[in-house]
Parts: C-alpha cells; sequence; structure tokens
C-alpha cells in the first residue's frame, strides 16, 4: 500500500497533535519539496561537473559515443600516418616483426626524424583537449578516503552519498511524525521515490548525461533507493494491516477497491524486493527480469487506484522510463554477425562489420542473438559486452564474449559448431585490427544480432586529455584495454592526444591466453612507435603444468613481457610516473624538439614542453580487481602523484 488509504484523513496525525484549530500538516507538500531539495542538491554537482562537460564536448568529434551507425567508406576519415625522413628507418624488418626497445636514445633518434602526415601530405598541427581534473590539488588527499573501499565494489565516497539520500528521507519521514501512528507520511515517501528509482535504474537519462556517468555508476543508488522504497511501503502497509487485525475489520476494510489496489501494490512492492536480491540476479537472472517487468507493470496502476492524487508522480514516473525505452528504440540496430570460438581464452568473437562509427573506448553495447542454437527462449535474453575495436575502422564492431553463464556457453557452443576449420587457425586475421572484413569473415558462423548502446564508457573524462595512461585489464576484460589504446592511437595520429606513454597491463590465468592476442599485441606495439609509445605486461596467475606456447628468446623486447604472479601495480605506476616526468630526448633538451622546432608542432617536444596534465589509470575486470587497484593507487607518493598532475581511476567492473 505505497500511498494514503482513502479509509483514513490525508494527514499524518489527528489534528489535536498539532494544536487545537491548527492546519492539517500536508504529506504530499511536504515530500514534494524533499523532492524539490535533493534536485538542488543533484544541480550542485552538475555544477561542478560543468567545466568537464564543456571540455568535453569542445571538439564536435567528441560527440561520438552517442549513437552507434553505419558510415559507408567513402565518408569514413581520411588516412594520417607516420613519415619518418631519416635513414634511421632503413633497418632490416624482414622476418618476423621486431619489437621496439625502451633504450631511450634509439627512441629519441627515431622521434627525431619522425612526423604526422595528414591525407594531403602535410605535417599535422598538434591541438591538445582541454584537461580538467577531477579534483583540484588541495582536496587531492582527501581521495584516499573517499575512495577507500569499504565493500566490495562500494568506496566511502558512495556510502557518503547513500548516507546523504537517507538522511533526505529519514528527514520526511520523522519531522513532525510519529511512524507507528503516521503511516500516511510513509506512503507518500514512497510514492515520491519512484521516479528516483527510475532515474537510477534506466539506461538513458537526463541526469547520466549531465553528470557523464554510464548507468552501470548509478546503479547502486538504483538498489539503494529501491530497498528504501520497500521499507517505505511495508512500514505505511503494517500499520494498517495491523489496524484493522486488531479491530477485526480486516475482511471488510481489505474489500474496499482502494485497499485492496494498494494490497496489490504492497505485493509487487515485496516481489520486486524478493527477486531483486544478489541470489537471484546472479543464480537466476533470468527470473530476476521476468518478475521485474510484469510487477513494475502493475504496480503503477494500482498505486493510482490505491490513490488518485498520486497521479502525477506515476505519470513522472512513466515519462522517465517512456523516455528511456525512446531512446533505446532510436540506438537499436538488428544486423548479421560472425561469430567464431577462441579456446584459449574461453570467448566467443563477434563481428559486426555493418556498424562502424558512434562509439568511444571503453563503452559497451547490449546483445540479443536470434538463433534457434541458443534454446527456445533465447532470445528473450539480452547481455552487456564491451566493444573491443575502436570506432571508424573497417573491421567494424567486435565484441569478445566470456563464457560465464548458460547463454554465453550456449553462444560459444553455438560458434564451435561452425565448422573444424575453425580449429587451430591463430592467423593474425581474427585479431589485427587492420585485417580486412573480406579476410576475417570468410569462416564462421553468420547469425542475426540485435544490438543497443552505446551505454557507459568514460564519460566527461577525456583520456587522450591526460600525460600518461596505465591501462590494468583481468581475463576478458582486455576487450576495454584493446579499444582504449587503438582509440588513443588515431588521437596521437590527428595530432590530439597529449599522451606521452601507454602502459598495458593484463592478467591472465595461463600463458596460453596470450597466443590468439599476440598478433594484435605485437602490431599495436609497432603502431604506437614514436611519440606514443606502448608497453605491453603480460601476468600470468596460474602455475604451469605444461609446455609453455612461445620460445625462450621470443620476449626479448622490454615492451612486450610475459611474467608469473600477480602484478605490483603501485610499482609499475610509480615507473610510468618516472616515465613520464623525463624529457623525450636523452640530453633533456634540444635536438629539433623544442617547443618552436618544426618538430614542436606535433611532436614529443610540446608534451615535454606542457605541464603534466595527470596519469590516468583505467581498470577493466572483476570487482575484487578494481578494488585492488584503487588500493595500490592510494600508496604511490603524493609528490610524485603531484608531479604528474594527479592520478585518476577509470573502472569498468563486472558484476554490477
Amino acid at each position: 500500500m505505497p500511498a494514503t488509504s482513502n479509509a483514513t484523513s490525508s494527514t499524518s496525525a489527528p489534528v489535536a497533535a498539532h494544536g487545537a484549530g491548527a492546519p492539517a500538516f500536508d504529506d504530499e507538500a511536504f515530500v514534494y519539496h524533499i523532492n524539490i531539495a535533493l534536485i538542488c542538491v543533484l544541480a550542485l554537482f552538475v555544477l561542478l561537473r560543468l567545466p568537464r562537460f564543456l571540455a568535453r564536448f569542445s571538439d564536435f568529434s567528441d560527440f561520438s559515443g552517442l549513437i552507434i551507425r553505419s558510415v559507408p567508406p567513402s565518408q569514413r576519415r581520411p588516412t594520417r600516418r607516420v613519415e619518418f625522413t631519416s635513414s634511421s628507418q632503413d633497418d632490416d624488418r624482414s622476418g618476423l616483426p621486431q619489437l621496439p626497445s625502451d633504450d631511450s636514445h634509439m627512441m629519441y633518434l627515431e622521434k627525431q626524424h619522425a612526423r604526422r602526415v595528414g591525407p594531403d601530405g602535410n605535417v599535422v598541427v598538434s591541438s591538445y583537449p582541454p584537461h580538467v581534473s577531477s579534483t583540484p590539488q588541495f582536496l587531492r588527499p582527501t581521495l584516499l578516503l573517499l575512495h577507500k573501499r569499504l565493500m566490495p565494489g562500494l568506496s566511502f565516497s558512495h556510502i557518503c552519498v547513500m548516507a546523504a539520500y537517507l538522511g533526505f528521507w529519514l528527514y520526511a519521514g520523522f519531522y513532525k511524525a510519529n511512524p507507528f501512528t503516521d503511516a500516511v507520511r510513509f506512503g507518500w515517501i514512497a510514492v515520491a521515490q519512484l521516479p528516483w528509482v527510475l532515474i537510477f535504474a534506466t539506461k538513458n537519462n537526463v541526469l547520466g548525461f549531465l553528470l557523464g556517468a554510464g548507468y552501470e555508476k548509478l546503479n547502486f543508488m538504483h538498489r539503494f533507493a529501491g530497498r528504501l522504497t520497500v521499507l517505505a511501503v511495508n512500514v505505511h502497509a503494517l500499520y494498517y494491516l495491523y489496524k484493522w487485525l486488531m479491530a477485526g475489520t480486516f475482511t471488510n476494510s481489505i474489500a474496499n477497491p482502494s485497499n485492496t489496489w494498494g494490497l496489490v501494490a504492497l505485493v509487487c512492492m515485496d516481489c520486486l524486493y524478493f527477486f531483486s536480491t544478489p541470489f537471484w540476479r546472479k543464480k537466476a537472472y533470468n527470473i530476476f527480469i521476468l518478475t521485474h517487468i510484469p510487477s513494475v507493470s502493475l504496480l503503477l496502476p494500482a498505486i493510482v487506484l490505491h490513490k488518485r492524487s498520486t497521479f502525477n508522480w506515476v505519470i513522472a514516473t512513466v515519462a522517465i522510463y517512456g523516455f528511456d525505452v525512446l531512446i533505446r528504440l532510436i540506438s537499436t540496430h538488428i544486423n548479421r554477425a560472425t561469430i567464431r570460438p577462441i579456446p584459449e581464452l574461453g570467448l566467443t568473437r563477434v563481428e559486426i562489420p555493418t556498424l562502424n562509427h558512434g562509439w568511444k573506448a571503453g563503452q559497451h553495447i547490449r546483445l540479443r542473438v536470434f538463433s534457434t542454437g541458443m534454446g527456445l527462449l533465447g532470445w528473450t535474453e539480452i547481455h552487456p559486452f564491451t566493444i573491443a575495436s575502436v570506432s571508424g575502422t573497417e573491421e567494424g564492431m567486435v565484441l569478445y564474449c566470456k563464457k560465464a553463464g548458460g547463454w554465453t556457453n550456449k553462444l560459444y557452443d553455438l560458434a564451435r559448431s561452425t565448422s573444424n576449420l575453425e580449429s587451430g587457425i591463430r592467423s593474425s586475421r581474427f585479431f589485427n585490427s587492420s585485417s580486412s572484413p573480406s579476410s576475417s569473415l570468410d569462416v564462421g558462423r553468420k547469425i542475426s544480432v540485435m544490438v543497443e548502446g552505446p551505454y557507459g564508457g568514460p564519460g566527461h573524462r577525456l583520456f587522450h586529455s591526460f600525460s600518461s595512461a596505465v591501462f590494468i585489464c583481468g581475463g576478458s576484460g582486455i576487450t576495454f584495454g584493446l579499444s582504449s589504446i587503438q582509440e588513443l592511437h588515431q588521437k596521437d595520429l590527428l595530432g590530439k592526444s597529449r599522451i606521452k606513454t601507454i602502459e598495458l597491463i593484463w592478467v591472465v590465468q595461463d600463458p596460453s591466453n596470450l597466443v590468439p592476442l599476440l598478433p594484435q599485441l605485437t602490431a599495436m606495439v609497432q603502431q604506437s612507435e614514436p611519440f606514443t609509445p606502448l608497453r605491453v605486461r603480460v601476468f600470468y596467475t596460474r602455475a604451469v603444468t605444461g609446455k609453455v606456447p612461445f620460445d625462450e628468446n621470443f620476449f626479448k623486447s622490454t615492451r612486450l613481457t610475459l611474467s608469473p604472479g600477480r602484478p605490483k601495480v603501485s610499482k609499475l605506476i610509480e615507473e610510468v610516473i618516472e616515465t613520464t616526468l623525463l624529457p623525450s630526448t636523452p640530453s633533456g633538451g634540444g635536438g629539433g624538439y623544442g617547443a618552436r622546432g618544426a618538430m614542436g608542432l606535433s611532436g614529443p617536444g610540446r608534451k615535454d614542453g606542457e605541464k603534466k596534465k595527470g596519469l590516468l589509470v583505467g581498470v577493466c575486470g572483476p570487482v575484487g580487481l578494481a578494488d585492488s587497484v584503487f588500493q595500490e593507487v592510494g600508496k604511490v607518493d603524493s609528490t610524485r602523484r603531484d608531479q604528474v598532475g594527479g592520478i585518476e581511476v577509470h573502472e569498468e567492473t563486472f558484476g554490477w
């Protein structure tokens, strides 16, 4: 019964409780003003984020990431490249690709004679994006406390937000009211929270857009607000149930249509809560979804039939959900895809070449598969997957779907059933972003899929505005690292990336997990030269029982390494900071890298000449990995942190 009962007065207490002749307390108006206060607080947060919002959209190209689309080849971005004007690049590159060295003198010689060239043959002039730090320097010491994990996936800052939200509604519940006798107030508190529950849950909403936060980042508030709503509903209902049972009038009272619909609303709310607990979400996600939709569909009309004056609140809730559905319809595409298994990683690779534009690195889509091989009801399920490819390339959209449950296992089995030609293929055409669609689509199983999105991603945080970047990926979280680094490489060719050095740390279980992606990682290391060198460190956590699938001399280069154990993240971050602070020349100056030199227009010299704009740490993987990364970042010396311009962590975690 999430609203006031028609069998009682609309006041929250007898008039005598407020004094003889005092006007009745208007509960609906009171909770309305509580909502206005909440909106004002959120407006303050949006205002604080406004500089980052403006920085994000200062460049028209950063409007990408809103709607996925298909762009004909003639409309794609023209090719940029790096040219060398020195014979130092005329070394023998025959045979297997040779990875570059970390030797500073050799790197300097290459950079000294390198330049970015546009499609017209002219040198590309660098134009870096504005960088707005998430936290002013004088507040950086507070980040250690704010980022401290108190529970898996929940930091102290999350707890503070929930406590503030709780404080508003505690005030609403206890101001001039007794929860044991003024049940009407709690009915209005429940109804007044319904729009917030939907705002924090919908995939597309104005609040998330203004804050630069995807729905997965707001989901913790959806769960928390939902629990408070259920609590308020039950406090409201139990008062009347107890009152009627004690008076022996339950049968007559519940027969009143308004009270009957109140009971229906109560059952719907409790069903929503019960089937939204972690057990159902993780063990039986289908039941969670199948109970959510009908319960919400019945709940909203039941509230109005229980109390007519709740109509405006319900309409506001429906409008929020309707806006979300409309945007989903606009951003939904049905396409043909090619799937193939990757046994070493337990993944299914999904290629959708017809979708090639409109997303940013780190964003994900929701995938639905139309195939009888997915089972009778397989088409009813929709799952999120991070996009592994970069927007605007010939290969289109690429996804890696890890076997993690019934649906993904069926998808993997469907991919394996295609042909024996799949087994044993390790060619780089499967994984190298430079491969053409024709070469990558000659094998594999064709299926129809529905793609919805994109969602999530970096939001207002501009990866290419930082001075350096570290990406830490666990298992299939490598998709985030691959797309982010490739996008940074694209930005660098355009002269729009301030990033000076990139570190990719990939944690896997077995060395063989590296085999399928080795060609792409090797190509990425080579392509990152000379302006934004990439170093890839792969760590395996499981003891090797058989033969390592690599020659002992394979990892000669320090730019691609394979090591046992787990990475010491804080130490690796310190190394990246040291590299970022070092000048690009062996001598620390000269060599044609001055800000006024020709190479200063687009070379590392300009990056050295600018004040450091911070270190980006991106993490993608299980919740535990993200929690440990935040802990390790907190260990970095504060002086070094300030020297590099601050450290910001962007997380994309599984399990939300």
